[in-house]
This record gives C-alpha cells, structure tokens and sequence, in this order.
C-alpha cells in the first residue's frame, strides 16, 4: 500500500466542482467526503501541515502560526526552522517500523521546517522570488520523479499555486481568472500525478486523502484594520508590544514588566476589541496554541484583514487565519479496496486528523502523549 496527502494549499470547498477541478471532483466523487470539514486555529499554512504530520494541536507542537515573535531574538519570523517543530512526526512512526516518507513541498518555509525528516525530500526549484515557492507543474514533476526513484510508502505533497493566485483581489475580472487558470492548472498537475500512478501499475494499491490546509478570504482596501498604532496610542502599552500578523489573524505580545502583564493584556484587550472589523480576542491557552503565540490572539471579521505594524504592511487582499477560511476540502480517493466509494460522512474532519488515519492504516503506534 502506498499513501498520498496531498494538500491544496489555500483551496475552497466549493472550488472544486467539475467546470474548473473536473479530476478532483471526480476523485471526490468516487471516494468518501467530509463537507463539514476545517482547519485548525491558526487558519494558515505551516501550523496546519504540522498538525497533517503530527496529529498533536500547536500547544504541543511549537507550531501556533506562520509568523510568531520570537522572545529569545527579539524579532518577528517564521517558523520555518526545523528546531522550531517539537512534536514527533508520522515519518518518525514509519521509520521506526522500517517504513519509507517522502516530502515534495512547494513551499520556502514548509520545506525549511520540515527539512529532512521524511526519508526522501525536495527542495522546491525553481523558487519564484516574489512568492517564494515551486509552480505546481515542476512540483508535479517532483513527485512522479519521486515515485520512480524512491516509492515511499507515504508522501506529503503541498501544491502551493492556488493560495498564491489566491492572494490576489477576486474583486476584478482578471484576477478572477487567474483565480480559476491556478484552479484549473492545479487539477490538470495532480491529474498527472494520478495518470502515472495508473500507468505505473501504483493505483489499486493507493489510498490519497487530499484536503486544503486553509480556505481564502477576501477584503476591499478600505476593510483594513491596523492594531499597532491603536496600541502605540496607550501609556501603558506605548512600545511595550509587538504584533506578529498572520494576515487574519494578528497574535499580540507584551514586552513590557511581568509584574504589568495582566494589566496590560487586559488592556489591549479592550482596545483591540473596541475596534471596528475585528471579529475576536482570545488568550493563546483557549485555541491551543502554547506559549510561542504570545498574549492574545485577534481575529479580523469576514472580509477584512489585519494589516501590522503599519497600515502598508500587509496590501495583500487575499488572506486566511481568521474563521472564515476554516472550511476546507478533505476527501479520501485512490484505487485501493479499503476507500468507501460514493461516501458522504457528516464527520468533523480535521487537518489534524490525517495523522491518525495514515497510522492506523499502517498499523503504527501512537506518539508520546497520544493523538490530539
């Protein structure tokens, strides 16, 4: 048996239907949907492909966001050092029972994070500069060439094209189209992907679980909502903060005394709250999120986004991390006799629950601590 996750970085659930995604849809359609399907907190790219490979919420893992104020360097960054993930991953489990893994991950700081734990990895190349990751045709051809070589028994693969185009405004025709062209380019790719597994003999072997990490929200220039100012604006809190913007999402840090932390914390708090578009405040310990997300985390209403330190800071109209892009799609196809055909669960499928379902189709324990 071989396994495949395959995540469609940044897709809807209604976005794959026949008249753009017809290969998808007919995966889909043919093997077992979750319609009520979701991403975990925060909604966005690194935390949720810890939890696919880890099955452990970020409290445990050290992965709550893509971007995090870093305490010891004094700095906002990524969490894209291979430090950064604490957890044990699935391609731990599989090697302890002599196993094989592979990651082809389109994505710069996916890549960085997971760096060389599966058996077999790609750098993604060539890396467009702006985006910073690997158009979906050579990420394709990175997995066929993947499955020759190697045959891992499970692969992690991310197609990065659709949540890039997604950043982009829907608000005109054009990037509209764009929209739909990666929508459309994405599905002929992994159509390849599953044309080889056919041709190859491969697929009444293999299971694929194929799922997006996050969905998309779009937002006017005018439904941007700046915190930092507001916050500079306090006495108490006048550069004694920090923001580290997760586009929806904005996760707030006192750098101030401890001996003024809850008082300040209560503070922004009321400040960020009293601010129009912001949808949420919550203390990291209520999402799971652990200590690297700091104080407080606040979420941006449907169609606004979080734009911080300054008003410039983030022009993108496309974002996720708040819980509007919570929807995602999950569904479980491949050629293999153990996928229920034509299945529609009403299950509250999770990023977070590939990991247990690749383990208990191989028969793999549990990590420390048990499944999230």
């Amino acid at each position: 048996m071989r396994t495949y996750v395959i995540v469609v970085d940044g897709c809807r659930p209604d976005e794959i239907r026949p008249l753009f995604m017809p290969r998808l849809s007919a995966l889909r359609d043919t093997g077992t949907t979750y319609p009520a399907a979701q991403s975990l907190p925060v909604m966005e790219t690194i935390p949720n492909h810890v939890m696919m490979m880890t099955g452990v919420r970020p409290d445990r893992s050290g992965v709550p966001a893509n971007a995090v104020y870093d305490r010891a360097e004094q700095t906002v960054r990524d969490l894209d050092r291979p430090a950064d993930l604490r957890a044990v991953t699935l391609f731990d489990l599989l090697r302890a029972t002599g196993r094989t893994s592979g990651s082809v991950l389109s994505k710069r700081y996916l890549h960085g994070i997971f760096d060389t734990r599966a058996d077999f990895h790609w750098k993604p190349e060539p890396m467009l500069p702006i985006t910073e990751h690997a158009p979906d045709g050579f990420t394709a051809d990175a997995v066929i060439s993947m499955i020759d070589s190697a045959d891992p028994d499970l692969m992690f693969v991310n197609f990065g094209d659709v949540d890039r185009v997604g950043h982009s405004d829907l608000t005109g025709g054009t990037l509209e189209l764009a929209r739909r062209a990666a929508l459309v380019s994405t599905d002929y790719q992994i159509g390849r992907v599953v044309r080889h597994l056919k041709d190859t003999g491969r697929w009444e072997d293999s299971v694929l679980l194929v799922l997006a990490d996050h969905s998309m929200d779009w937002s006017l220039p005018f439904a941007m909502v700046s915190l930092a100012p507001l916050l500079a604006r306090d006495p108490l809190l006048k550069d004694r903060c920090v923001i580290a913007q997760n586009g929806g999402a904005d996760l707030l840090y006192w750098t101030g005394p401890d001996a003024d932390r809850a008082r300040a914390v209560a503070r922004m708090r009321e400040i960020v709250l009293a601010e129009e578009g912001v949808l949420s405040v919550h203390a990291p310990g209520e999402l799971r999120l652990g200590p690297e997300a700091g104080d407080l985390v606040a979420y941006v209403r449907p169609g606004h986004r979080f734009s911080d330190p300054l008003p410039i800071s983030n022009p993108i109209p496309g974002n996720h991390g708040h819980p509007a892009t919570l929807p995602i799609p999950f569904f479980v196809s491949g050629g293999s006799p153990l996928v229920r055909r034509g299945a529609v669960s009403d299950a509250p499928a999770r990023t977070l629950d590939v990991a247990p379902t690749v383990a208990a189709l191989y028969g793999l324990g549990r990590p420390p601590g048990g499944w999230d």
